[in-house]
């Protein structure tokens, strides 16, 4: 570090901001009234990430978690269950939304970093038995995983899911918060995880480098209940345009960049190891997290800080280092050799 403002942020993809491409396009962005229907940046966000699922139609909310808020929320009912990974953002992560508000139910299956294994999920279904015991109405997957390190879901797993769910009766729905980097691994298009998935929540604001929003994909029906309990929520909103803006450059100009950060987490992980051997697992990260193990990891965190490196705390002793458009491959590289050295003088 070369002084107390030379700050690299790796807490996360959600701290970048806004490119120069993306505040000219907000500041010149036509505007309407979203709650009303009227607001036509919004309306060519949402139909342009419709198309690209091969859905219906979109939703454009505020954040990734209303999205899955609502997404679930249109497969389930009060006292019925959705099925997720134990390390699911929507167990983990959400504030225990789906049953404060919803009195949405959750069972959750154990894997190896959050890699669907699709019987795991498929032998935890209970229909056609009530009233004896809770009915499953939804599965959902996430992918990336995050708290798995970024894994990128084996797409004959997800297609297994999918068949298996639909046979059963059972809807689905994919957290693709880092879809976008699953994507950059697989080449496959959007369209092939809409074609698995009921309903899929796709962010603007993580490696697509957008400052806020997520989009809800589904039938059009499900998209006029969506947006009816947004409201609800109290998540309408209004001349939204501004932001569906900057949405439609993340969509339409970063989704080939995405590589880079992945590029950067290698980098990453290998200068953490240069500097520490055999402190992270280089060959497990897939895309652009890195997860960190370490005892005290509150404390080493914040010894990094202090040395201008900034990451999350998953755990007592799990940190977790993310690379996104804001950061180089070099400030990784930089960010790498300072908590490695972190790293060795613990060991």
């Amino acid at each position: 570090m070369t002084g107390p403002h030379d700050v690299i942020d790796l807490r996360s993809d959600t701290v970048t901001r806004p490119s120069a491409a993306m505040l000219s396009a907000m500041a010149e962005a036509p505007v309407g009234d979203d709650v009303y229907g009227e607001d036509p940046t919004v309306a060519e966000l949402e139909a342009e990430v419709a198309g690209l699922f091969g859905k219906e139609a979109a939703l454009f909310c505020a954040t990734g978690s209303l999205s899955n808020l609502l997404g679930v929320w249109l497969h389930t009912a009060p006292g019925r269950e959705v099925l997720c990974d134990a390390y699911a953002h929507i167990a983990r992560a959400e504030m225990g939304a789906h049953g404060a508000l919803h009195g949405v139910t959750m069972r959750t299956w154990v894997s190896e970093r959050g890699r669907l294994v699709a019987d795991d999920a498929l032998n935890l279904v209970a229909v056609n038995c009530r009233p004896y015991l809770v009915e499953t109405a939804c599965l959902e997957v996430e992918d990336t995983h995050n708290f798995g390190g970024g894994t990128v879901q084996d797409y004959a797993q997800l297609s297994a899911l999918s068949e298996g769910a639909r046979g059963l009766g059972v809807a689905t729905h994919l957290d693709g918060a880092r879809l976008a980097n699953a994507v950059a691994v697989t080449g496959r298009p959007l369209s092939d995880y809409g074609r698995l998935f009921d309903t899929v929540s796709f962010c603007l604001s993580k490696g697509l480098g957008a400052p806020v929003g997520s989009v809800l994909v589904g039938t059009a029906e499900q998209m006029s209940r969506a947006r009816e309990q947004r409201k609800r929520l109290g998540a309408g909103w209004r001349q939204a345009g501004v932001l569906a803006a900057a949405g439609l450059v993340a969509v339409r100009e970063n989704m080939g960049r995405i590589v880079d950060d992945h590029r950067a987490a290698r980098t990453l992980a290998a200068a953490i190891n240069e500097a520490c051997p055999g402190a992270v697992d280089e060959a497990g990260v897939e895309t652009n997290i890195v997860l960190i193990p370490t005892p005290g990891a509150s404390a080493v965190a914040a010894r990094l800080a202090e040395r201008g490196v900034r990451i999350s705390v998953l755990g007592p002793t799990s940190l977790r280092a993310v690379t996104h458009l804001d950061v180089t491959e070099e400030q990784c590289r930089e960010a790498g050799a300072v908590i490695g050295a972190e790293l060795a003088a613990l060991a």
